[in-house]
């Protein structure tokens, strides 16, 4: 598989340190390229936080290509065709509405050799169609666009959460400043999860791996837990007992139903009903080839300063 020049969609929480493992790993590989595409408006950005990443960017060596992906198709085309991979990590945040479908027709007329498609997630296909995320059900369109040619190998890397959101105000499990815990679904429902930093360096392994890794979905994982365990992780680091309350599937779904668009009450009932959100770690491309990874328990104790809940 000629892998020699490589364009990667995106430079977010998950895309730099995608370029980050991928740029350290291809020079390994003698006249391998690592291009970035970003908008030119974020190229040149005076934003600190953005010449923050512009300057990490430069610094790993990686092509800046300025490109917009909200461009036409012929013009996504146009820029694709000269590359023999693409790796995107757009995410959600580029919108819905036919998007990710776009960007894989347009990586298949470019006649693009190999392409690893924003799928960084949960098992899809297990979910199934007309689930209470609708940005799913694009998702599966992707797969079986891919899986309907056979002059493009893909590869899709199953990621699960991320494992910060376990921690997040925002996702209503955990609140340190009360000292509670809401348990969704089931207190033995689990999730597999998977820090940005780990999906960056399993997505090099992957991508570079010999013999070549083709049309395959790939599990990884850092961690899978039950939202019980993940109470007793919060109890055991901050050194508090924690008020645990359980919000089962019929409080979830009428939650929804009140605020049918809500975007995290979408994703509180994929995560609850706890279908197709969960793998054994032992099925992991990190498990089988012996990859260290970072768990729940270890993320929460790197990144929390839990003495500060405790004052």
């Amino acid at each position: 598989m000629k892998n020699k020049s490589i364009l990667i969609l995106g430079a977010g929480e998950l895309g730099v340190p995608v370029i980050r493992h991928m740029a350290n790993k291809a020079k390994n590989y003698s006249g391998t390229t690592v291009t970035v595409l970003l908008r030119e408006a974020t190229i040149n950005s005076e934003d600190a936080d953005k010449k923050k990443i512009i300057a990490k960017l430069r610094e790993l060596g990686v092509n800046l290509l300025a490109g917009d992906l909200s461009a036409s198709s012929s013009e996504l085309v146009a820029i694709f065709k000269n590359y023999d991979a693409v790796v995107s990590c757009t995410g959600y945040g580029s919108g819905a509405g036919g998007f990710q479908l776009k960007l894989a027709n347009a990586v298949l007329d470019a006649g693009v050799k190999r392409y690893f498609p924003w799928q960084f997630g949960v098992d899809f296909e297990v979910i199934g169609r007309g689930s209470a995320q609708d940005l799913f059900d694009e998702q599966l369109d992707v797969r079986e666009l891919l899986r309907s040619q056979n002059a493009t190998k893909w590869v899709i890397i199953s990621t699960g959460m991320f494992t910060s959101y376990l921690f997040e105000p925002f996702f209503g499990l955990l609140d340190m400043e009360k000292k509670s815990f809401n348990a969704i679904g089931g207190w033995d429902t689990a999730v597999t999860v998977t820090t940005p930093e780990d999906i960056g360096k399993l997505t090099a392994e992957i991508f570079f791996a010999e013999p070549a890794i083709e049309n395959e979905i790939v599990y990884i994982g850092g961690d899978t837990i039950t939202y019980g365990k993940l109470v007793d992780i919060a109890e055991s680091l901050s050194g508090q007992k924690y008020d645990r309350t359980l919000s089962d599937m019929t409080e979830i779904q009428q939650d929804l139903k009140n605020d049918p668009t809500n975007f995290v009450k979408k994703y509180r009932s994929i995560f609850g009903a706890g279908r197709g959100v969960s793998w054994p770690l032992e099925v992991t491309y990190n498990f089988k080839h012996g990859i260290e990874m970072i768990s729940a328990a270890q993320w929460a104790k790197d990144n929390i300063d839990w003495d500060s809940f405790n004052k």
